[in-house]
Parts: structure tokens; C-alpha cells; sequence
């Protein structure tokens, strides 16, 4: 029996050690609670917990309160348009931003993205990068100030 309770800590340790997707990197960060709703709402979810590699520009929850509350609103009921703004912030492979280069960036959602440098800032459209390579299993999150909008 002592043996049997001994050997529970290092199985929940090694379950917790594992590295989580995209999905749920941005759940437990706490921050993005917003846009696991919307990629819920849009059906998502399964797409962004697949092997990917993926890069996400995530929008923070503050980033979402920049948009009118109707606005919104009316966004997260129409799943079509959710899904076309969501995989805006979309980018094929893992990109770090060590590998980021200023220019167009062709996105899942089908248009591409301006990635520039404004007064030394990491740009995505209009958006400011925050926050840069949180890593998930399937692809790297970077952070970003505003919902961008193809």
C-alpha cells in the first residue's frame, strides 16, 4: 500500500510536465479568456488543438474590451464571421520571434497580415506585440494589444 501512494506524486507530476496546445496554454494562462470563448463559439477548438504548427497573435481579454460590447456581441452569434476574424490571427507554422521578419504574412484565414516596427514595437496590423513565444506543443502564442480585423 505505501508503495501504491508513494508512486501517485510522480505520476501526477509527469502528467503535469507535459506540454499543453495551443487551446489549452491560452485557457491556463488566464488572460485569453475571451478568445477560448470565441474559438469555442467558432468552432476551433479541435483545429487548434491539431498538430498544427501554428502561430497565434492572441488578442488579450483587455484587447477584446476595446471593442464596443454590441459589436462583439453580435460577432460571437455569427459563427462564419467569428471563424474569418479568428483565423486572421492565424499563421501557418511556428514562428519565434526571433524569426519574425517585417512584411506580409499569409494567414489561415486567407489574407495576409503587415508585420512591421513602429518606434522600436512589434506590429500585426494595428496591434502592438506584447508578449512573445509562449510555446505550446503545437505551435507558439504571441501576444497582442488589439483584435485585428481582416
Amino acid at each position: 500500500m505505501k508503495t501504491t501512494l508513494t508512486a501517485l506524486p510522480l505520476v501526477f507530476a509527469f502528467a503535469s510536465a507535459q506540454a499543453a496546445d495551443i487551446v489549452d496554454t491560452a485557457t491556463s494562462a488566464g488572460s485569453f479568456n475571451t478568445l477560448v470563448t470565441a474559438v469555442k463559439a467558432a468552432g476551433l477548438v479541435d483545429t487548434l488543438k491539431g498538430p498544427g504548427p501554428f502561430t497565434v497573435f492572441a488578442p488579450t481579454d483587455a484587447a477584446f474590451a476595446k471593442i464596443p460590447k454590441a459589436k462583439l456581441d453580435a460577432l460571437l452569434k455569427d459563427k462564419a464571421a467569428l471563424a474569418k476574424v479568428l483565423t486572421y490571427h492565424v499563421v501557418p507554422g511556428s514562428v519565434k520571434a526571433a524569426d519574425v521578419k517585417p512584411g506580409e504574412v499569409k494567414t489561415v484565414e486567407g489574407s495576409t497580415v503587415k508585420v512591421s516596427t513602429r518606434d522600436g514595437k512589434v506590429m500585426v496590423d494595428e496591434a502592438q506585440v506584447t508578449k512573445t513565444d509562449i510555446l505550446a506543443d503545437n505551435g507558439v502564442i504571441h501576444v497582442i494589444d488589439a483584435v485585428i480585423m481582416p
